[in-house]
């Protein structure tokens, strides 16, 4: 039986993959056509990756999650720890995005480079720990929680979940998932393709 922690997860694990792989295909269309980038688009991206899943999403996995999975078996504890740096880590990742992303539009071409290899990192960083918790951490929950854990897990989950994964947003996140919908290239938003 899957439960709706689980499948709340890999719906916004799924919302964010398509984000961030869509960036660097944005980047590259713009790069092959001599073109700078909507920087309002990335911001909106941008901003997006860090206030939803960075503080929100994380923070369920590594106050919820993660601790009630240590409270039911010694396996994978190793596997938890690092999942729960990344998180840490995945704050100041992201604010180096935010900075090259502010340098490129600030300094035009010859911060570009820049700009996409922090993308291209904080992309492979990320794709690379959601895959983890998937592979690992899902499946091992699905093992061994009780049917209390999973009552506290899916009642939190269920609370501010991700209006990319078709949810309702907050009143205070409707505007920016309004915008990021109207001006973001399709697939991910209403826009016109790049």
């Amino acid at each position: 039986m899957t439960h709706a922690t689980t499948r709340i997860i890999r719906e916004e694990h799924g919302a964010l993959s398509a984000m961030l792989r869509s960036i660097p295909l944005l980047l590259a269309q713009h790069r092959q056509h001599g073109t700078l980038p909507d920087f309002a688009a990335l911001r909106a991206m941008v901003f997006y990756v860090d206030e939803f899943p960075e503080k929100r999403h994380h923070r369920k996995e590594s106050e919820l999650l993660f601790p009630k999975l240590r409270a039911r078996t010694p396996l994978s504890r190793e596997l938890l720890d690092r999942l729960d740096e990344d998180h840490a880590r995945g704050e100041r990742r992201i604010r180096h995005v935010e900075h090259a992303l502010l340098a490129f539009e600030m300094m035009g071409e010859a911060r570009r480079r820049e700009f996409e290899e922090a993308v291209d990192q904080y992309v492979d960083f990320y794709l690379a720990h959601m895959a983890m918790e998937e592979r690992e951490i899902l499946p091992l929950a699905e093992r061994v929680l009780t049917p209390e854990d999973w009552a506290d897990l899916d009642e939190a989950f269920a609370r501010n979940r991700d209006p990319l994964t078709g949810c309702e947003p907050d009143e205070e996140y409707r505007q920016l998932f309004t915008r990021i919908v109207n001006v973001v290239p399709a697939p991910i938003g209403l826009g016109a393709a790049a």
